[in-house]
């Protein structure tokens, strides 16, 4: 039997900002109307008038993921470059109000707001999605159970949402509280079965809670219409480099639990509220907190659980040629996520337009 590819794919959400207030902007969908001639379905609005949203397509490793990133990077700075803006990636803007930023008309985005009233209007925040491929839809629900337990090590190293409205929330991630008024969100459920979970969305169809499976607003969450595993709990990270070296350890992750199940061992199941304890401490504290280590029923340095990760899924980087952007999580680990950099500019500084500039200028490295 033919090993599976585990192709992967990124959705990154970019902010598009005025040079001259650094507040957010609405694009008027200039980018998106410029970025579809030149790249198709690859870019889209969003909720919000000042984000736009880029994705890339089916990759078959984590090479073609990274060239595929910094392309639309580029592109996308591009594109606002002309219309005069800057783009930004982050999970929250550090000074901009929800209340002054414009909804995009569209039909979808009319029944969310009718629905979820301020939850959604304020629902102002960026993130990073990322899908990796499977070969059925079982094997799907076995990877969201398993996979649980690792959301908050990925989350506390993507944690790059410090400001909300021009406070320092004391939050390394405060996009995820904003995001938890949303019905459906946060860590999954744990599903016998493929028909189980199924089941679980036809009741909510049927019941009028949801029109599709999308509605569903997990951290990660088995695609409605695709065979992918597609993790969500992530905040919009800085550098394309940081958004590569995630992506390449939440497909390793896939890759080590298909391994383990082929060689018949499976990877202790936790509750839902114990893995919500570790998640609301990434949150708080991204990488420079504690948590719990439920085998060992104690408290451990983060940054030693992320390195236990790393360790977990040596075994299979090199199959799946990502070596490299695995062990960037290092460097992350040493220079401290994009909440402790922005911050750290802050505390420099006392300016959250020169954090804004700091964003801008690192969402650009190294393309």
């Amino acid at each position: 039997m033919a090993k599976p590819v585990f192709t992967l794919g990124i959705e990154e959400e970019f902010q598009t900002i005025d040079p001259e207030t650094r507040d957010l902007r609405s694009h008027m969908s200039q980018i998106v109307e410029g970025g579809q001639m030149i790249l198709q379905e690859q870019v889209k609005a969003e909720m919000h008038q000042s984000v736009v949203e880029v994705g890339t397509t089916i990759c078959q490793n984590i090479e073609e993921a990274r060239h595929q990133v910094i392309h639309l990077r580029q592109q996308v700075i591009e594109l606002a470059d002309k219309v005069g803006l800057k783009i930004a990636a982050a999970g929250t803007h550090p000074f901009s109000r929800w209340q002054d930023q414009p909804i995009t008309a569209d039909v979808r985005y009319d029944k969310i707001v009718e629905e979820l009233q301020d939850a959604a209007r304020s629902n102002l925040v960026f993130g990073m999605h990322v899908h990796v491929g499977l070969e059925t839809r079982e094997l799907g629900v076995y990877m969201m159970n398993s996979l649980r337990y690792f959301l908050p090590h990925i989350f506390a190293l993507s944690t790059n949402s410090p400001f909300w409205e021009g406070r320092e929330t004391g939050y390394k991630s405060f996009r995820t509280k904003v995001f938890e008024r949303f019905p459906r969100t946060g860590i999954p459920e744990h599903f016998a079965s493929a028909s189980e979970y199924d089941e679980y969305i036809a009741l909510l169809v049927k019941t009028g809670c949801i029109d599709n499976g999308k509605k569903i607003w997990w951290d990660l969450r088995l695609h409605p219409f695709f065979n992918t595993i597609e993790y969500r709990v992530c905040d919009m990270m800085l550098r394309a480099d940081e958004a590569i070296a995630l992506a390449a350890v939440m497909q390793a992750l896939v890759a080590k639990i298909y391994k383990l199940r082929i060689s018949n061992l499976s990877f202790r199941q936790y509750r839902k509220a114990l893995i919500n304890e570790n998640k609301w401490r990434a949150a708080r504290y991204g990488i420079a907190g504690k948590m719990i280590d439920f085998g060992k029923q104690e408290e451990i340095p983060t940054r030693t659980l992320i390195l236990e990760l790393l360790d977990f899924v040596d075994d299979v980087v090199d199959e799946l040629g990502s070596r490299h952007e695995v062990e960037y999580v290092l460097k992350m680990l040493e220079m401290g996520t994009g909440a402790d950099r922005q911050l750290a500019v802050f505390r420099q500084t006392g300016d959250l337009k020169q954090v804004v500039d700091f964003i801008v200028a690192e969402t650009s490295y190294g393309l």
